[in-house]
């Protein structure tokens, strides 16, 4: 805090204070509300400031101890010292991680001045190192966790506590329905925003493994991993910190689809349509019917049979397959492939189909367009359904009754045609392409789907339409007729979207075309002071297991590949303050630092897979102890050796953290975030539900399905990933 060995003094003090937050002008240090609050008491006496984080009661006379002290000397200098200050009001929610590389990206880059914490002085934060430590759960400070032996009793659940918790595992329906009741009386609602309120840390009551936590942070705060709770996904806590959105543009408030956001950094590279060739695993998650040549034994190919003849989508139900005897045969010699190519050789076909509702509920092929990489319309026509329409869906395809009428076409005659054009060097592509093979009841296996290589932001199931695409990333607009589509038409919008793929490179079209590195961010922003070194970019530095240079820290100054948590310790020491050993590292340290310590997950069987230290994109499967020996969140463990290994464990860790804070100069920002809670359950329920959907849509019998997903299974996997989401986080001043 003031200085390279200072503590806070009252770490060991109780705090019997509620503190609670508003939003802030973080700019300058104080609120609305805190301001008034000065005002009113100009006498009142000082608190004690040595905390980096002021509670609520020392924020209200922070002014007072300003102007006793604007300045303290950090090596040998006067300097404004930074302070976060916990400002009075109350927050709705957790705070994100986002909001973590937020309070960073203020200090040190473009970034607004946060609305949930105070920043007085930011100008002044002269390094910020950010620790990622899966396994640390808020449990463990208030005893939920137990981390002491004599902790740990009965080795079965009580009925209090089974009942506690059933009781959490319901409160989030409770409190709603308990809303809803109070709102349709006309009461106001029940304020539970303390929840999210940061807890103050004490000596007096963390677990002795837990003490040291004290001795650097003011407070424990519930922090929330990224996700999406509609679809029960749970996204990377990693890249939450080290990608940071692109700068707004003068038109990100504009109306409508804006325009794609261009990485003016990026370097843009021509790639061959193979490149985005969808995988088996691809198809099978957007329930493609898959062709044999994507099985490589007789017995696999013998499954894939029994499983579409089960389904319906065999060849005695019309289905065909088209000549392709295995992946080889599609591959086209060098030598034939002109230098630079993005077709590498392959007939490369856009297609789009129309359909209609037969009797039975049924989807029926009325209309298919096909047409070439050059713009050569290969194949459109008409198509009678076997069935009598009961909706020609007009809106929709433009079919009318009229139309139809005198066409002879039928499927038959149109398998027959793509069979004779579908040769094993062509590739389809389209817009949600099942749908469309489904119609033709053909299977073919070099596809290219535009709702794969455009994904939706959100992640699938999600899909971005084929109007969106075009309206964002062609600047066209296409289905704006009052007749339905244009099958062409939307066909040479799929083909101009595959080109233009093509063009940009793999990142065009996905999230991370509107994102970059933190590090790159952080290298536009120039530091502040009189130095020569104050007007260069911002540098940083990665510190993880296995050899992140070839992975996240490939955009840092510096990347330093660890075996364990001692050498992660020595690596952020070594590019925090300079290491005359490595010429990598700037002679006085890199500016923002981001680490991970790994050995409590790796205990707790958090993680499955253990970092290659040779290869970024390799990893060695884990085998872990048995359940009673990793505890959860959720029953107490079954035995006290098991507590006290885990007891253990975080001490270790709690001791690493306290190392790095020892290393840390003086005006070093510190954050230090679990990244997500336990993942293990919604792992797990994850997995029976890619079970369950592979069996169910291959038509497999109900009672012969390996797992049986009801809403009963919905809902747990819902709890499991809200509870996966809920992390933790420590911060301070040095």
């Amino acid at each position: 805090m003031g200085g390279a060995k200072r503590k806070r003094t009252d770490a060991c003090r109780s705090d019997d204070e509620d503190p609670v937050n508003k939003n802030s002008d973080a700019g300058n240090g104080f609120g609305i509300a805190q301001t008034l609050s000065l005002l009113q008491n100009p006498d009142k006496s000082a608190a004690n400031n040595d905390s980096p984080i002021a509670s609520s009661e020392e924020a209200r006379d922070d002014m007072s101890t300003q102007r006793a002290s604007k300045k303290k000397r950090v090596d040998g200098e006067k300097t404004k010292y930074p302070v976060l200050t916990y400002v009075e009001g109350r927050l709705q929610s957790s705070i994100r991680i986002a909001d973590i590389q937020g309070l960073l990206l203020y200090c040190f880059a473009d970034g607004v001045a946060p609305q949930w914490i105070s920043v007085k002085h930011s100008g002044h934060v002269r390094k910020i190192v950010v620790a990622m430590v899966p396994g640390l759960e808020l449990g463990m400070l208030d005893g939920s966790i137990p981390l002491e032996a004599d902790a740990v009793g009965d080795e079965k659940e009580s009925p209090v506590e089974k009942e506690q918790e059933n009781q959490g595992d319901n409160m989030e329906i409770d409190e709603k329905a308990a809303d809803f009741a109070r709102w349709k009386q006309g009461l106001p609602l029940e304020d539970r925003s303390h929840r999210f309120n940061p807890r103050p840390l004490s000596c007096d009551t963390l677990p002795e493994s837990l003490k040291p936590l004290a001795d650097m942070f003011p407070h424990a705060w519930p922090v929330k991993a990224p996700g999406d709770s509609k679809y029960n996904k749970i996204h990377s806590p990693l890249q939450a910190i080290l990608l940071a959105s692109l700068p707004k543009t003068k038109d990100s408030n504009a109306k409508g689809v804006k325009p794609a956001k261009v990485d003016k950094n990026h370097v843009f590279q021509r790639t061959p349509i193979t490149t985005f060739l969808s995988t088996m695993e691809d198809l099978r998650e957007s329930n493609y019917v898959l062709h044999p040549a994507l099985f490589v034994t007789e017995k696999e190919k013998a499954t894939l049979a029994e499983n579409r003849k089960r389904a319906g989508q065999s060849t005695e139900d019309g289905w065909v397959d088209t000549h392709v005897e295995s992946l080889e045969a599609g591959q086209v010699p060098d030598f034939e492939i002109q230098q630079g190519s993005m077709t590498a050789g392959r007939d490369v076909l856009a297609l789009d189909c129309e359909m209609c509702i037969t009797e039975g509920g049924q989807s029926e092929l009325t209309r298919i367009s096909m047409m070439r990489w050059d713009g050569e319309v290969v194949l459109d026509e008409l198509v009678k359904p076997q069935r009598p329409i009961v909706d020609y869906l007009t809106r929709f395809s433009g079919i009318t009754k009229e139309k139809l009428d005198p066409v002879t076409t039928t499927l038959a005659d149109i398998q027959q045609k793509l069979l004779s054009i579908l040769t094993p060097h062509a590739i389809l592509v389209g817009h949600s392409l099942d749908s469309d093979l489904n119609a033709l009841k053909l299977t073919h296996p070099f596809i290219v789907d535009t709702t794969f290589i455009y994904p939706h932001p959100r992640g699938p199931p999600l899909k971005c339409s084929l109007k969106w695409l075009t309206q964002k990333y062609l600047s066209k607009e296409i289905q704006k007729g009052q007749t339905g589509h244009d099958s062409i038409e939307d066909a040479r919008a799929v083909l101009d979207l595959v080109k233009l793929k093509c063009e940009k490179g793999e990142r065009w079209g996905t999230s991370d075309s509107s994102n970059e590195s933190i590090f790159k961010r952080l290298a536009r922003s120039v530091r502040t002071g009189k130095s020569s070194a104050a007007q260069e970019g911002r540098t940083g530095a990665v510190v993880d297991w296995g050899n992140p240079e070839r992975g996240i820290g490939s955009q840092a100054t510096v990347a330093i590949g660890c075996k364990d948590d001692n050498d992660v310790v020595e690596g952020i020491s070594s590019v925090v303050n300079g290491d005359s050993s490595n010429a990598a590292i700037p002679g006085s340290g890199v500016d923002f630092t981001w680490a991970r310590l790994r050995e409590l997950e790796m205990f707790r069987g958090w993680c499955n897979r253990m970092p290659d230290p040779n290869n970024a994109n390799e990893s060695t499967s884990l085998v872990h102890p048995p359940e009673e020996t990793t505890p959860t969140s959720g029953p107490v463990p079954s035995s006290k050796e098991a507590t006290r290994d885990l007891s253990s464990t975080v001490a270790r860790t709690v001791s690493n953290i306290h190392k790095i804070y020892e290393s840390l100069p003086p005006c070093t920002l510190f954050m230090v975030y679990s990244g997500t809670g336990d993942p293990r359950e919604a792992s797990r329920l994850q997995a029976m539900h890619k079970t369950f959907r592979e069996e169910f849509n291959s038509r497999k019998p109900w009672d012969e399905l390996t797992y049986k997903w009801t809403d009963t299974e919905e809902q747990a996997l819902k709890k499991a990933c809200e509870r996966a989401r809920e992390g933790c986080g420590f911060m301070c001043v040095k």
